[in-house]
């Protein structure tokens, strides 16, 4: 099993940043992506941004440009920092993890609320 632990959610005026994280413990040997998708009041949960192991970002046109993922092997976390906040950025965001004979596993959400 694997446990996903997210952080950083908030309130920010538009134009403003924040940074999310979530860490993973647990059977994560066999990982092969971790990203974060976000879900809005009445729409599906959609991709945000996510890196497989040894590859390269991959962003939703939406965020592109305005926001970026990383992650530290070393604690085993991954980041989502946001710059340039939009109200439509609005949702709950969601860490997902993706590991070899363990599937998908999500995160329990951290609101984002961009409003003045």
């Amino acid at each position: 099993q694997v446990q996903l632990v997210e952080s950083g959610g908030g309130l920010v005026q538009p134009g403003g940043s924040l940074r999310l994280s979530c860490a993973a413990s647990g059977n994560i040997r066999g990982t092969v992506a971790m990203g974060w998708y976000r879900q809005a009041p009445g729409a599906q949960r959609k991709l945000v941004a996510s890196i497989q192991t040894g590859g390269t970002p991959n962003y939703s046109d939406s965020v592109k440009g305005r926001f970026t993922i990383s992650r530290s092997d070393g604690n085993n976390t991954v980041y989502l920092q946001m710059n340039n906040l939009k109200p439509e950025d609005t949702a709950v965001y969601y860490c997902r993890f993706v590991g070899f004979g363990v599937g998908v596993t999500w995160g329990q959400g951290t609101q984002v609320t961009v409003s003045s």
